[in-house]
């Protein structure tokens, strides 16, 4: 018997299978991870497929040598999507079947966690019988009361109850009165971290959404875009779509984009599931993230919910997969290869004809496109639970405020309303796309930025260490006394950020609870689980945070929402400023009167007029599609084109404008002669907008072409010149996230 096996080297010289015999004594099959000789070396590999005969001479063929587990750690419709990625994305299929695996599986970096247990090896009658005759030791005759339960107790337990236990139960186990038994123990996140939870009365909207996609569990469909506004009960419909599934025998996947919304979708779907759930995301330790994996793969939990990897979980005779907030960006890989957990989740469904549900309250303009096409089916949900009433909106003119001498970060609106609700003792969430206490440091005299020595960023100040932050090498510094350029000491922190707007808070509210949620107050473990709970639980009455507060949390008491800087994200280099602007202050004021009470939001702005605010205030996205699709109609940006960047870096900015100049001139040669030169409609090479990286130099070539079908060709190449050796590192993007 002989395997064809990929190994698992990120290498295109080595992108093809190799040919192994099989040992006798070992059962191998697909999709197995193997330890194999190549070259001098051992290098892990994957079996791909075995067969009878080899395709050369057996005696040039090397072994095997090991198997790690006994069980396929890949599944065969995993296996097809890795092959999918490597298509799509052009990388070696190593890199692709990585990604359905933990990454600490590699290399044997995480192990099975066992306990040691001991038991008695005789009957009840022999038991009682031991005991009696034991007059010589008195931790002899504790532990054979203790064990004469007939259960398994663990050795922790044992020396807790007889001190210095060890030698005592030696000496039983050597009469063979009782044995040890080594016990594998799972390591379980959010451990009993549960909440009751009831099933709620389906509202008519949910019941007739539900009826559509239920019957789609036994029969292939196409995706389903579920437009439902905040508050309208978007995870009941998640809930009861998961149960139907699992009563036909099926698993279901539940992504969310951000990690501080697992802790509650796992609360609401393990009161209802209990330990058929698991959970995958990159905040679990590494034995963990291993344990959980284990468990979907061996089905002892058919529900995922994670973050964006988790669409690869190995959930067998899957049901659905629900993209919970489908819109953000989160669900796009920064690392390569840079696949898409939203076209993954469409892809695997179609694979493995199940449902997948693409759910948002400010769908994509891409999605919410493809459902007017007919892609996808468009389900939608208009009314919140209980016919209660979307929040009042309030857009605040900033301008006009400082004309009226406010200088304060507060408009005179949002102070009344916060002082109002403070009083009542309800709960407000403040949100400012921004964290740390300041912006930049500056000096006011040649009004120089400190900037990052190693990156084109300006530093961030903040206020708790007084330090001075990068937020992309993460470097940390002292506030310089003088000004690197003038030597002046009129150095200052300007603009604003979450730590500056709590220390205001601080002064205007003495002795309220405040909660500050952003990256440096949830770094530690499962710090997003309690401040999220300690809010709920009443312990603050002001919750302040960045764009991870923004969606899906769910807080009855939150009668107002405050957006402070609400037009920072509009004035991002980026053709999706105002989608996802719009989208972000759509979700955080939806995020006030859940509860009982009617809700309240002011949106604080120095650019009111705007068209994505404008239909912020009255929440209808229809309005802001019309106009952002026209917009990107007229200015030819996505969905009507592909924006396409070849990123260069290197240590010196010599190397990456060097290759970024050799690939657009490549390009030039290859196509301009071409009928596909059409679909250019203009490439540049040029620095990248952050020009500097870790000490990385950042050159790009820029293209925008015209989506269709035969610019698919050029991408091949693309990907093809993307990975050749060149003197800068060089990534293919296609409608990138960002484009800084």
């Amino acid at each position: 018997m002989y395997a064809e096996i990929i190994v698992d080297i990120a290498a295109e010289q080595v992108d093809r299978v190799f040919t192994y015999a099989v040992p006798a004594d070992m059962a191998l099959q697909p999709g197995m991870r193997v330890e194999v000789p190549f070259g001098r070396m051992t290098k892990e590999g994957f079996v791909i497929r075995l067969k009878e005969t080899a395709d050369y001479d057996p005696a040039k063929i090397k072994t095997i040598l090991s198997a790690p587990e006994d069980y396929p750690v890949l599944l065969p419709q995993l296996m097809a999507l890795a092959e999918e990625i490597k298509q799509r994305h052009h990388c070696p299929l190593c890199e692709a079947l990585r990604l359905m695996l933990p990454a600490e599986m590699r290399g044997n970096r995480v192990r099975i966690k066992t306990e040691e247990y001991v038991r008695l090896t005789l009957t009840s009658d022999q038991a009682e019988e031991a005991i009696a005759k034991e007059t010589r030791s008195k931790k002899r005759k504790m532990i054979l009361t203790i064990l004469s339960d007939g259960q398994l107790h663990s050795m922790e337990e044992m020396r807790v109850l007889v001190k210095d236990a060890r030698q005592a139960l030696l000496y039983l186990r050597n009469r063979e009165m009782l044995e040890f038994v080594t016990v594998e123990k799972l390591r379980s996140p959010y451990a009993g971290q549960i909440d009751e939870t009831l099933d709620r009365t389906l509202t008519t909207e949910q019941e007739e959404v539900l009826g559509e996609m239920i019957p789609a569990l036994q029969k292939n469909s196409k995706p389903y875009l579920l437009h439902g506004v905040t508050g309208s009960g978007k995870t009941e419909v998640y809930i009861r779509l998961v149960r139907e599934a699992v009563k036909m025998g099926k698993g279901a996947i539940i992504l969310v984009p951000e990690i501080v919304l697992t802790p509650q979708m796992i609360q609401w779907f393990k009161a209802r599931f209990g330990d058929s759930m698991a959970v995958l995301h990159s905040r679990l330790s590494a034995g963990e993230r291993f344990d959980e994996w284990r468990r979907i793969r061996f089905g002892q939990a058919r529900i995922v919910i994670g973050a964006r990897s988790a669409v690869f979980a190995p959930v067998e005779n899957l049901g659905v997969i629900i993209v919970d907030e489908e819109h953000e960006q989160s669900y796009l890989s920064q690392s390569f290869p840079q696949y898409d957990a939203r076209e993954m989740a469409i892809s695997r469904c179609k694979r493995e004809r199940a449902v997948c549900v693409l759910a948002s309250a400010t769908p994509s303009i891409y999605s919410y496109a493809m459902a007017r096409r007919g892609d996808y089916i468009l389900l939608e949900m208009p009314h919140r639970i209980l016919n209660r009433p979307l929040p009042e909106i309030e857009l605040v003119d900033m301008r006009q405020e400082l004309r009226m001498g406010n200088k304060s970060m507060f408009s005179r609106t949002l102070k009344q309303k916060l002082d109002a609700c403070i009083h009542s003792g309800q709960q407000a969430m403040l949100f400012i796309n921004r964290r740390g206490y300041a912006s930049s440091v500056n000096c006011r005299k040649c009004g120089e930025t400190i900037r990052c020595s190693r990156c084109d960023v300006s530093m961030t100040y903040h206020s708790f260490d007084k330090t001075i932050r990068c937020h992309y090498c993460g470097a940390i510094f002292p506030v310089p006394k003088v000004c690197p350029s003038c030597e002046s000491t009129y150095i200052k922190p300007m603009g604003t950020g979450t730590q500056k707007v709590e220390e205001e808070l601080k002064k205007l509210y003495p002795g309220v609870g405040i909660i500050r949620m952003d990256m440096d107050t949830t770094t530690e473990k499962n710090a997003h689980f309690e401040l999220v709970n300690q809010f709920r639980a009443g312990k603050a009455q002001i919750l302040l945070g960045t764009q991870m507060i923004a969606k899906g949390l769910d807080f009855p008491q939150v009668t107002l929402v405050g957006a402070v800087m609400a037009d920072m994200s509009l004035n991002f280099p980026d053709y999706r400023a105002a989608e996802r602007t719009f989208q972000l202050l759509v979700q955080v004021a939806g995020r006030a009167g859940r509860g009982e009470k009617p809700g309240q939001v002011v949106i604080q702005s120095y650019q009111p007029e705007h068209y994505a605010l404008q239909a912020a205030v009255k929440q209808d996205y229809r309005l802001f599609f019309a106009q952002e699709f026209d917009r990107r109609k007229k200015a030819l940006y996505p969905p009507f084109t592909l924006m396409v960047r070849f990123l260069c870096d290197s240590k010196t900015m010599e190397d990456a404008w060097e290759t970024a100049e050799a690939i657009k001139k490549e390009i030039e040669v290859r196509f301009s002669d071409t009928p596909l030169w059409r679909r250019v409609l203009y490439i540049r090479a040029d620095e990248a907008p952050i020009n500097r990286i870790q000490d990385r130099c950042r050159a790009q070539v820029l293209m925008k072409l015209l989506n269709h079908p035969d610019t698919d060709q050029m991408l091949e190449t693309f990907q093809d010149m993307a990975r050749m050796d060149r003197k800068a590192h060089t990534v293919l993007e296609i409608n990138p996230s960002s484009l800084a």
